[in-house]
Protein backbone atom coordinates (compact mmCIF):
# COMPACT_ATOMS: atom_id res chain seq x y z
CA UNK A 1 0.00 0.00 0.00
CA UNK A 2 1.03 3.31 -0.77
CA UNK A 3 2.72 5.32 1.98
CA UNK A 4 4.87 8.72 2.02
CA UNK A 5 7.20 7.36 4.45
CA UNK A 6 7.67 3.76 6.64
CA UNK A 7 5.28 5.23 9.35
CA UNK A 8 2.86 7.07 6.94
CA UNK A 9 3.65 10.45 7.70
CA UNK A 10 6.87 12.43 6.19
CA UNK A 11 8.84 15.67 7.58
CA UNK A 12 6.43 18.00 5.26
CA UNK A 13 3.43 16.02 6.47
CA UNK A 14 4.30 16.94 10.08
CA UNK A 15 5.80 20.40 9.99
CA UNK A 16 2.61 21.40 7.95
CA UNK A 17 0.38 19.73 10.33
CA UNK A 18 1.99 21.52 13.81
CA UNK A 19 2.32 24.92 11.77
CA UNK A 20 -1.35 25.08 11.15
CA UNK A 21 -2.64 24.03 14.44
CA UNK A 22 0.17 26.10 16.03
CA UNK A 23 -1.06 29.07 14.19
CA UNK A 24 -5.10 28.20 14.99
CA UNK A 25 -4.23 28.69 18.71
CA UNK A 26 -2.34 31.69 18.31
CA UNK A 27 -5.32 33.52 16.01
CA UNK A 28 -7.42 32.22 18.56
CA UNK A 29 -6.02 34.03 21.17
CA UNK A 30 -5.33 37.40 19.45
CA UNK A 31 -8.57 37.56 17.57
CA UNK A 32 -10.55 36.38 20.55
CA UNK A 33 -12.12 34.02 18.80
CA UNK A 34 -15.01 30.94 20.20
CA UNK A 35 -13.85 27.90 20.93
CA UNK A 36 -15.94 26.40 18.67
CA UNK A 37 -14.34 28.64 16.04
CA UNK A 38 -10.97 27.37 16.90
CA UNK A 39 -12.45 23.37 17.18
CA UNK A 40 -13.85 23.93 13.42
CA UNK A 41 -10.47 24.98 11.82
CA UNK A 42 -8.33 22.67 14.10
CA UNK A 43 -11.13 19.59 13.26
CA UNK A 44 -10.93 21.22 9.60
CA UNK A 45 -7.08 20.94 9.31
CA UNK A 46 -6.78 17.53 10.76
CA UNK A 47 -9.53 16.54 7.91
CA UNK A 48 -8.45 17.67 5.07
CA UNK A 49 -4.62 16.40 6.22
CA UNK A 50 -5.82 13.11 6.52
CA UNK A 51 -7.87 12.97 3.51
CA UNK A 52 -4.61 13.93 1.66
CA UNK A 53 -3.09 11.17 3.01
CA UNK A 54 -5.87 8.73 2.08
CA UNK A 55 -6.60 8.29 6.10
CA UNK A 56 -10.02 6.69 6.92
CA UNK A 57 -9.93 8.65 10.21
CA UNK A 58 -10.82 11.47 7.88
CA UNK A 59 -13.92 10.75 8.59
CA UNK A 60 -14.12 11.20 12.09
CA UNK A 61 -12.52 14.56 12.41
CA UNK A 62 -15.27 15.96 9.00
CA UNK A 63 -17.91 14.90 11.23
CA UNK A 64 -17.26 17.22 13.71
CA UNK A 65 -16.06 19.91 11.17
CA UNK A 66 -19.30 19.88 9.70
CA UNK A 67 -21.26 20.16 12.12
CA UNK A 68 -19.39 22.82 13.85
CA UNK A 69 -18.88 25.15 10.39
CA UNK A 70 -22.39 24.67 9.46
CA UNK A 71 -23.54 26.51 12.75
CA UNK A 72 -20.76 29.45 11.46
CA UNK A 73 -22.60 29.22 7.93
CA UNK A 74 -25.62 29.64 9.30
CA UNK A 75 -24.62 32.95 11.78
CA UNK A 76 -23.03 34.48 8.49
CA UNK A 77 -26.38 34.32 6.41
CA UNK A 78 -24.61 31.52 4.02
CA UNK A 79 -27.17 29.44 3.86
CA UNK A 80 -26.26 27.25 0.60
CA UNK A 81 -23.03 26.48 3.11
CA UNK A 82 -25.14 25.59 6.27
CA UNK A 83 -27.70 22.84 4.10
CA UNK A 84 -24.40 21.47 2.11
CA UNK A 85 -22.81 20.42 5.31
CA UNK A 86 -26.07 19.21 7.70
CA UNK A 87 -28.02 17.78 5.08
CA UNK A 88 -25.11 16.62 2.69
CA UNK A 89 -21.71 16.13 4.29
CA UNK A 90 -23.11 14.68 7.50
CA UNK A 91 -24.43 11.14 5.45
CA UNK A 92 -21.40 11.37 3.03
CA UNK A 93 -19.42 11.05 5.96
CA UNK A 94 -21.04 8.04 6.78
CA UNK A 95 -20.58 6.62 3.30
CA UNK A 96 -17.27 7.49 2.75
CA UNK A 97 -16.28 5.46 5.82
CA UNK A 98 -18.13 2.70 4.97
CA UNK A 99 -16.53 2.48 0.99
CA UNK A 100 -13.09 3.45 1.88
CA UNK A 101 -12.99 0.43 4.75
CA UNK A 102 -13.49 -2.66 2.51
CA UNK A 103 -10.09 -0.96 -0.12
CA UNK A 104 -7.53 0.12 2.75
CA UNK A 105 -4.37 -1.26 4.11
CA UNK A 106 -3.11 -0.22 7.50
CA UNK A 107 -5.38 2.59 7.48
CA UNK A 108 -4.53 3.73 3.77
CA UNK A 109 -7.03 3.90 0.85
CA UNK A 110 -5.99 2.91 -2.50
CA UNK A 111 -6.14 5.56 -4.93
CA UNK A 112 -7.23 5.78 -8.72
CA UNK A 113 -7.75 8.60 -11.46
CA UNK A 114 -11.13 9.47 -13.73
CA UNK A 115 -10.57 8.90 -17.70
CA UNK A 116 -10.73 11.92 -19.64
CA UNK A 117 -14.61 11.06 -20.13
CA UNK A 118 -15.67 11.59 -16.95
CA UNK A 119 -13.56 15.06 -16.03
CA UNK A 120 -15.70 16.16 -18.79
CA UNK A 121 -18.57 14.98 -17.67
CA UNK A 122 -18.25 16.33 -13.86
CA UNK A 123 -17.37 19.56 -15.52
CA UNK A 124 -20.43 20.22 -17.38
CA UNK A 125 -22.49 18.69 -14.74
CA UNK A 126 -20.53 21.21 -12.01
CA UNK A 127 -21.34 24.23 -14.14
CA UNK A 128 -24.84 23.24 -14.92
CA UNK A 129 -25.20 23.01 -11.18
CA UNK A 130 -23.92 25.94 -9.76
CA UNK A 131 -26.09 27.88 -12.45
CA UNK A 132 -28.88 26.27 -10.90
CA UNK A 133 -28.16 26.57 -7.13
CA UNK A 134 -26.97 29.88 -7.59
CA UNK A 135 -30.16 31.35 -9.39
CA UNK A 136 -32.66 29.75 -6.81
CA UNK A 137 -30.28 30.81 -3.70
CA UNK A 138 -30.43 34.55 -5.25
CA UNK A 139 -34.05 34.41 -4.90
CA UNK A 140 -34.13 33.79 -0.89
CA UNK A 141 -34.06 37.94 0.43
CA UNK A 142 -31.37 37.39 3.45
CA UNK A 143 -29.00 34.96 1.53
CA UNK A 144 -25.43 36.60 0.93
CA UNK A 145 -23.55 36.12 -2.06
CA UNK A 146 -25.49 33.53 -3.59
CA UNK A 147 -23.15 32.72 -6.60
CA UNK A 148 -20.10 32.56 -5.17
CA UNK A 149 -21.93 29.95 -2.17
CA UNK A 150 -23.50 28.06 -4.88
CA UNK A 151 -19.92 27.62 -6.67
CA UNK A 152 -18.09 26.28 -3.58
CA UNK A 153 -21.44 24.25 -2.26
CA UNK A 154 -21.83 22.63 -5.59
CA UNK A 155 -17.64 21.87 -6.23
CA UNK A 156 -18.27 20.41 -2.81
CA UNK A 157 -20.84 17.95 -3.40
CA UNK A 158 -19.20 16.64 -6.78
CA UNK A 159 -15.64 16.57 -4.71
CA UNK A 160 -16.86 14.66 -1.99
CA UNK A 161 -18.59 12.04 -4.38
CA UNK A 162 -14.55 11.80 -6.12
CA UNK A 163 -13.72 11.42 -2.41
CA UNK A 164 -15.31 8.28 -1.61
CA UNK A 165 -15.21 6.74 -5.05
CA UNK A 166 -11.53 7.25 -4.49
CA UNK A 167 -10.89 9.51 -7.13
CA UNK A 168 -7.87 11.86 -7.49
CA UNK A 169 -9.48 14.48 -9.46
CA UNK A 170 -11.60 15.55 -6.08
CA UNK A 171 -8.10 17.95 -5.39
CA UNK A 172 -8.49 19.60 -8.68
CA UNK A 173 -12.21 20.45 -7.59
CA UNK A 174 -11.35 21.12 -3.95
CA UNK A 175 -8.48 23.55 -4.62
CA UNK A 176 -11.53 25.60 -7.02
CA UNK A 177 -13.27 25.30 -3.97
CA UNK A 178 -11.07 26.72 -1.52
CA UNK A 179 -10.02 29.75 -3.61
CA UNK A 180 -13.45 31.07 -3.99
CA UNK A 181 -14.14 30.04 -0.05
CA UNK A 182 -11.22 32.63 0.53
CA UNK A 183 -13.16 34.68 -1.35
CA UNK A 184 -16.75 34.47 0.16
CA UNK A 185 -14.84 35.01 3.64
CA UNK A 186 -13.13 37.21 2.84
CA UNK A 187 -16.55 39.34 1.75
CA UNK A 188 -18.06 38.10 4.93
CA UNK A 189 -15.09 39.57 6.85
CA UNK A 190 -15.64 42.83 4.95
CA UNK A 191 -18.72 43.15 5.59
CA UNK A 192 -18.12 42.64 10.10
CA UNK A 193 -17.87 39.03 10.41
CA UNK A 194 -16.07 37.91 13.23
CA UNK A 195 -15.10 34.60 12.33
CA UNK A 196 -14.17 36.01 9.01
CA UNK A 197 -10.62 36.16 9.46
CA UNK A 198 -10.35 32.59 10.93
CA UNK A 199 -12.11 30.84 8.26
CA UNK A 200 -9.68 32.71 5.68
CA UNK A 201 -6.91 31.19 7.27
CA UNK A 202 -8.74 27.56 7.73
CA UNK A 203 -9.98 27.84 3.95
CA UNK A 204 -6.18 29.11 2.70
CA UNK A 205 -4.25 26.01 4.90
CA UNK A 206 -7.07 23.81 2.73
CA UNK A 207 -6.18 25.31 -0.30
CA UNK A 208 -2.24 24.48 0.51
CA UNK A 209 -3.43 20.84 1.49
CA UNK A 210 -5.45 20.44 -1.81
CA UNK A 211 -2.28 21.22 -4.16
CA UNK A 212 -0.38 18.65 -1.95
CA UNK A 213 -3.17 16.07 -2.08
CA UNK A 214 -2.91 16.37 -5.69
CA UNK A 215 0.28 15.35 -5.28
CA UNK A 216 0.28 12.74 -3.02
CA UNK A 217 -2.78 11.27 -4.52
CA UNK A 218 -1.15 10.93 -8.14
CA UNK A 219 2.05 9.38 -6.87
CA UNK A 220 -0.92 6.72 -4.98
CA UNK A 221 -2.59 6.46 -7.89
CA UNK A 222 1.16 5.36 -10.09
CA UNK A 223 1.45 2.95 -7.05
CA UNK A 224 -1.50 1.45 -7.14
CA UNK A 225 -1.62 0.85 -11.02
CA UNK A 226 2.02 -1.10 -10.66
CA UNK A 227 0.12 -3.27 -7.87
CA UNK A 228 -2.13 -4.22 -9.99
Amino acid sequence: MFKTSSIGWNAFEITWLLSFSALAIALSILWKNSFLDFSVFLSGVLCVVLAAKGNIWTYAFGMYNTFGYAYLAYTNGLYGEMGLNLFFFVPMNVVGYVLWKPKLEGGYVQMRALKSRQILLTAVASLLGIMGLGYGLSLIPSQNNPYIDAITDVLSVFATFLMVYRFREQWLLYILLNVFTVLLWCIRTAHGSPEGPLMIVMWTAFLINAGYGYYNWTRGVKHTSRAS
